[in-house]
C-alpha cells in the first residue's frame, strides 16, 4: 500500500501522535493449575467461575487444569495490566491447595497418565468444544497442548484511523485502508518476531516428564535445558503446526482463501488451528466475517509466561510490545510487489525464529536480515532497537514509560545474562525446575493474600463496591461504572441489567423502605408494631428543647444521636455519669448532622451487626469499639498512631478497617474513666475510646456468624421484613448470646439501608463470608 509510506508524515504534521498511541489493549493468559508438589492438578475447573462457555473473563484452554484468563479490550496498557492482575488474584484465591504454574512449559506430568482435556456441558457449543480438543489430542498429542503462554490483543483507536484515512485522501475504501494498516503490521511482526522471542522468551527448560524432540538439550537430573536457548515453546517441539504453513498476508482475500483451502484439504480442521505468530482477528471469529467486515484487531501469540512476574509478564514488556507494533507499521518493506512477504521470505524469517528459540543466547548465532545477508544476532537486535528508538524520538512521545521500556529491552540485547531465559537457566540449576517454579508460585500467592481486598485500578471506589465488582468478574458478569464518585455500577448478564450503588443499594428495595431505615423514629415505630424490642427514646426538633430536657436524663445511661445518622456519625453514649457541659457538647455534636435528634435509653450488652439478604443472615459481626492495647510506654494518642499504621486501616471505606480518630467524642468518653489522650495505659490493658462500635469510627470487626442462635437471626430477618428491606444491616444489642430465650435479652437499635459488606468479607477476626456472591445470587 503506497499510502503507508506517507502515514508518519501525516501523523506528525497533523498533531496525531497522541491519537496514534490510543487503542484497545487486551490479554489472554493461560496457567496450569498444580498441587503443592508441582504435579498437574487432577481437579475440575472451579464451579465458582460458572459455565466455561459463558464466562468472558475466566475459562479453560485445552485442559481442564489449564485456566485461561481474558481481559476485555481496555483503553490503556495500565488498565489492561490491572485487570490481568485482578483476574490472577481472583483465581489464585479460589483454587484451594493449588497454585498457578508460572511457566509456559508444563509441570510434572508423571502423575497423570492422560491429562484430561477440558470438559463442557452437552450443549451444541459444548460438544463442539469437546470434539475440537479430541482432534487436537489425536493430531498433536496431549503434552504439546499443555504449553501455555500469553496472547496480546491490540487495535488502533477507530477515531484515529478514520482521521488518518481522511488525511491520506485515498480513493480506496475505509475498510481496505484499515485492513492494509493491520496487514502491514502483521507482515513486519512476522519478519521480526524473533526479537520478541529473544527479549521475552522464558521457557529455556522443561521437566523430564515432557516428551522431547530437540537434540539441543542438556540434562541435569529431572531437568532438561536448551543449550543457549530462550524458548522451548517456540522450537519445532513447541506449540506450532506440524508443517510450517504459509498463509499470505498481502490482502484479506488471499489470507482467508488460503486458510479455507487448508481446511478444505484437511490440513487444518478449523482456522483456529493455524498457529501463526500473529493473527488477524474479528470479534465474530469466523473467516467470512473477517473478510466481509474487516480486521478489528491483531492477536500477538509469541509471548512466553515470565516466571519472574506474578502475572506472567512485566509492564515494561507490554509498553515495548506496543512500541514494537508501531515500529512494524512504519518500518519500510523492501518488497513492494503484490505478493508481500512471499513464501521464500516467510521460510527465512521462520528459520530466524527457530534459531533464536533454540540458540538465542549464543552471541555468535547468525540470522538472515531483510536484504538476505547474514548478520550476528546482537548486531541485528541492536539495529532494530535503534530504529525503534529513532521512531520514539521522531514521534516525540511524551511518556517516559515507553522510553524506559525501550531502555529495558536494550539492556537485554547488550547483556544477554539479563534475559529471562538466561536468569532461569541459572536459577533452575540452583533449585531444580519444579522447586524453583513452585517457590515462585507460593511467593505470588502470598503476595495476593496480603492484598486480597484490593481491586487494582478501582482503589478510589468504596471497598464494598470493589468487592461486588470482583465477585462479578469471577462469575463472568459484565459491568460498567456509571458514576465513580457515587459508586454507581451497572451489572449485565445476557439481557438482564442491574444498577447498584455502593454494593447494597439495589432495585430490590423500594424508596419508601430506604427512607424508613434512614429515619430512626420511623424504624422504631415499624419494629415496635411487629413486636420487636427497641430502646425507648425521645425525639427533639431543636437544640433548646434538647438542652431543657437535661434533668430528664441526668444520671441515666443514654445515647444521643441524629435521627437520620449513619456510619456512627454524631453519636455520643453516656454509659456513666455526665455533667451538663458534656451533655451540651453531645447535643451540639448530634445537631451538626442536620435534622432532628434522638435521646434514648442505653441498652446493656454487646452490639452485633446482622446482615440480612433476602430473608437470610449470611453474616454476623460483633463490632468492637475503637480501642488500643497499652504497653506501659506510649500514650493513648501515640498508641492510636501506631495502630493506624496497619495497612488494613484507611479512610473513606476503601480498606477493611477505618483509621481511629481522636476528637470530642473520644475525649468525652475517656473523661468518664478519668483518662485523657496523654494517659499511658498499663501493659496489656485495653482502653476503649468510644462506646459505639461502628467500624466507620475505628472499631474492630469480629465474625460471630456461627456462634449466635438462629433465634436472633430470625429476629433480624423479621426486623428487615418490618421495614420492607431485602438487604439491610440490623444492629442488635444482646446481653447473653448463649441465652436461647430472647425475651429481655436483646434490643434492635438500628436497621441500616446501606450495610457495608466489606466488614463481613474481611473481618478483623474471622473468615470471609463472601457476601458479594449472595447479593449477585439475589440480583441474577
Amino acid at each position: 500500500m503506497n499510502n503507508l509510506s506517507l502515514i508518519l508524515d501525516i501523523i506528525l504534521s497533523n498533531g496525531l501522535v497522541k491519537d496514534l498511541l490510543k487503542g484497545k489493549f487486551g490479554i489472554e493468559k493461560e496457567n496450569l493449575r498444580v498441587d503443592k508438589d508441582g504435579n498437574i492438578a487432577a481437579t475440575k475447573h472451579p464451579e465458582a467461575f460458572g459455565n466455561k462457555l459463558e464466562n468472558p473473563f475466566i475459562t479453560v484452554d485445552f485442559a481442564e487444569s489449564q485456566v485461561e484468563m481474558i481481559t476485555p479490550p481496555l483503553p490503556s496498557i495500565q488498565e489492561m495490566y490491572n485487570f490481568l492482575e485482578n483476574l490472577h488474584d481472583i483465581i489464585s484465591m479460589e483454587i484451594d491447595n493449588e497454585y498457578l504454574w508460572p511457566q509456559s512449559t508444563p509441570a510434572n506430568l508423571q502423575c497423570i497418565n492422560n491429562t484430561p482435556s477440558a470438559d463442557f456441558d452437552n450443549s451444541e457449543s459444548g460438544q463442539k468444544a469437546k470434539n475440537y480438543r479430541k482432534m487436537l489430542i489425536e493430531k498433536y498429542g496431549t503434552n504439546r497442548q499443555l504449553l501455555s503462554g500469553i496472547h496480546y490483543n491490540f487495535s488502533f483507536d477507530e477515531k484515529f484511523l478514520k482521521k488518518l484515512y481522511e488525511k491520506t485522501k485515498t480513493e480506496d475504501t475505509y475498510k481496505n485502508f484499515k485492513d492494509n494498516i493491520y496487514l502491514k503490521v502483521a507482515r513486519n511482526y512476522t519478519r521480526y518476531r524473533w526479537l520478541i522471542i529473544y527479549l521475552m522468551g522464558a521457557s529455556s527448560s522443561i521437566h523430564k516428564s515432557y516428551n522431547k524432540c530437540t537434540k539441543n538439550l542438556e540434562i541435569l537430573g529431572d531437568d532438561y535445558f536448551l543449550k543457549d536457548g530462550v524458548s522451548f515453546r517456540h522450537t519445532k517441539c513447541g506449540y506450532r503446526n506440524t508443517d510450517n504453513l504459509f498463509v499470505p498476508l498481502d490482502s484479506l482475500d488471499t489470507y482467508t482463501e488460503s486458510l479455507k483451502n487448508l481446511i478444505k484439504t484437511g490440513v487444518l480442521s478449523d482456522h483456529r488451528e493455524y498457529y501463526s505468530p500473529i493473527r488477524l482477528k474479528n470479534t465474530k471469529n469466523t473467516l467470512d466475517s473477517l473478510l466481509e467486515e474487516g480486521i478489528e484487531y491483531l492477536e500477538v501469540r509469541t509471548i512466553d509466561l515470565n516466571p519472574y512476574s506474578k502475572v506472567g509478564i512485566e509492564l515494561k514488556d507490554l509498553y515495548f510490545l506496543h512500541m514494537f507494533l508501531l515500529f512494524c507499521l512504519f518500518k519500510d518493506e523492501l518488497d513492494n510487489t503484490e505478493n508481500l512477504l512471499n513464501k521464500e521470505e516467510f521460510d527465512i524469517v521462520s528459520t530466524n525464529q527457530d534459531l533464536v528459540a533454540e540458540k538465542g543466547l549464543d552471541k555468535n548465532l547468525i540470522l538472515t536480515c531483510e536484504n538476505g545477508k547474514s548478520i550476528k544476532i546482537q548486531e541485528f537486535a541492536n539495529k532494530l532497537i535503534e530504529e525503534i528508538t529513532e521512531l520514539e524520538n521522531k514521534l516525540g512521545i511524551n511518556n517516559g514509560l515507553y522510553k524506559d521500556a525501550i531502555s529495558f529491552e536494550k539492556n537485554k540485547v547488550s547483556d544477554n545474562s539479563l534475559t529471562y531465559a538466561s536468569k532461569l537457566s541459572k536459577d533452575i540449576r540452583k533449585n531444580t525446575f519444579i522447586k524453583f517454579h513452585i517457590d515462585k508460585a507460593k511467593e505470588y500467592l502470598n503476595s495476593t493474600k496480603k492484598n486480597e481486598f484490593l481491586l487494582k485500578g478501582y482503589e478510589d471506589l468504596e471497598l464494598s463496591t470493589q468487592i461486588l465488582i470482583k465477585a462479578g468478574i469471577k462469575r463472568g458478569i459484565a459491568y460498567e461504572i456509571i458514576d465513580r464518585d457515587e459508586n454507581f455500577v451497572e451489572f449485565k448478564k445476557s439481557n438482564h441489567r442491574e444498577l447498584v450503588k455502593q454494593a447494597t443499594k439495589t432495585s430490590l428495595d423500594s424508596y419508601s423502605s430506604v427512607l424508613a431505615m434512614e429515619n430512626k423514629v420511623v424504624t422504631k415505630v415499624m419494629l415496635e408494631r411487629h413486636g420487636i424490642s427497641t430502646p425507648k427514646g425521645v425525639t427533639f426538633q431543636n437544640k433548646e428543647e434538647a438542652l431543657d430536657a437535661y434533668n430528664l436524663f441526668a444520671g441515666k445511661p443514654i445515647v444521643i444521636k441524629p435521627k437520620s445518622e449513619n456510619f456512627g456519625i454524631g453519636i455520643t453514649i453516656f454509659k456513666y455519669k455526665f455533667d451538663k457541659s458534656e451533655y451540651t457538647k453531645a447535643i451540639d455534636l448530634a445537631f451538626k448532622s442536620g435534622g432532628n435528634i434522638i435521646i434514648e435509653e442505653f441498652v446493656e450488652g454487646d452490639e452485633y451487626r446482622f446482615l440480612v439478604i433476602d430473608n437470610e443472615v449470611p453474616g454476623i459481626l460483633r463490632r468492637v469499639p475503637a480501642n488500643v492495647a497499652g504497653n506501659g510506654i506510649n500514650t493513648i494518642s501515640e498508641l492510636v498512631d501506631i495502630k493506624n499504621q496497619d495497612p488494613l486501616r484507611g479512610k473513606g471505606y476503601k480498606t477493611p478497617l477505618e483509621k481511629i480518630s481522636l476528637g470530642i467524642t473520644e475525649e468525652m468518653f475517656l473523661k468518664q474513666t478519668n483518662r485523657t489522650f496523654n494517659t499511658i495505659p498499663k501493659k496489656g490493658e485495653t482502653v476503649y475510646l468510644r462506646e459505639n462500635s461502628n467500624i466507620s469510627t475505628g472499631g474492630d470487626s469480629v465474625d460471630y456468624t456461627d456462634d449466635i442462635s438462629d433465634t436472633y437471626k430470625q429476629i433480624a430477618v423479621e426486623s428487615a421484613k418490618a421495614v420492607g428491606a431485602k438487604i439491610c444491616g440490623v444492629d442488635m444489642i444482646i446481653k447473653d448470646i448463649k441465652k436461647v430465650d430472647p425475651k429481655g435479652n436483646y434490643s434492635i437499635i438500628e436497621a441500616n439501608f446501606n450495610p457495608a459488606i466489606h466488614i463481613h468479607s474481611f473481618p478483623y477476626i474471622g473468615k470471609n463470608r463472601k457476601i458479594a456472591d449472595k447479593i449477585l445470587n439475589l440480583l441474577f
